[in-house]
């Protein structure tokens, strides 16, 4: 991806941010200048890749294939003690899809912030990590719901969902931009993400103007 394009993806969300009137940290709109003259005493939003993170997937298409995502606290997976919980807030363009995945360790809620709706399609993984043909139940917003494999489920603004570890999932936002929110277990990127297929996780940038903030996998 462009270093121009991500500037502007994170100009798009800044301002879809203050549109929905959810508050960033102070540091998620620092300069790259402002992390060499503030960092230190950082540490832990460095260790444990908090801030801006803007991915394709390995795509070349974000429109088509994307996300944006802000990781406002999360604790260091494996560490004995501090944090156990993690939270994300997500910005899905209308049709842009993050594919299929799921997650060894965390459990999470995925809810609806506003902005149009949240599209998920569910399955569960079976014990080669295949897709299972099997049904299998789901909670959303405490609510017992049974689901076949492969069914599609939306979430209108304020819904949400819990989904466990081996339950595969795809979403897109439809009518509109959807602001997404995440609270879950530590997240550990790196190591906790079971793609359905070959994707790459964090983009490689081509430096074609100065970065307007830096993404969590570039601090100094």
């Amino acid at each position: 991806m462009k270093r121009s394009e991500l500037n502007a993806y994170l100009r798009e969300a800044k301002a879809f941010f203050a549109k929905h009137r959810f508050e960033l940290p102070p540091w998620a709109f620092w300069s790259p200048s402002d992390w060499k003259k503030k960092g230190l005493g950082c540490e832990e939003i460095k260790r444990n890749k908090l801030g801006w993170d803007i991915t394709d997937f390995g795509s070349g298409n974000f429109e088509k294939t994307g996300l944006l995502l802000f990781t406002i606290r999360n604790g260091e997976y494996g560490a004995k003690g501090g944090k156990t919980y993690a939270e994300k807030i997500m910005i899905s363009k209308v049709a842009q899809v993050t594919p299929t995945h799921f997650h060894w360790n965390k459990m999470e809620d995925i809810i609806n912030r506003g902005g149009g709706d949240l599209v998920m399609k569910l399955w569960k993984a079976d014990g080669n990590e295949k897709i299972s043909k099997k049904s299998f139940s789901v909670q959303t917003d405490g609510i017992t719901r049974k689901l076949k494999s492969g069914d599609t489920l939306r979430l209108g603004p304020g819904e949400s969902i819990t989904l466990e570890p081996y339950v595969y999932h795809r979403f897109w936002a439809e009518k509109s931009m959807c602001l997404i929110g995440e609270v879950s277990m530590v997240n550990d990127d790196s190591n906790d993400n079971r793609f359905h297929g070959k994707i790459g996780r964090f983009p490689e940038i081509e430096e074609d103007e100065k970065p307007l903030h830096l993404l969590c996998n570039e601090y100094p």
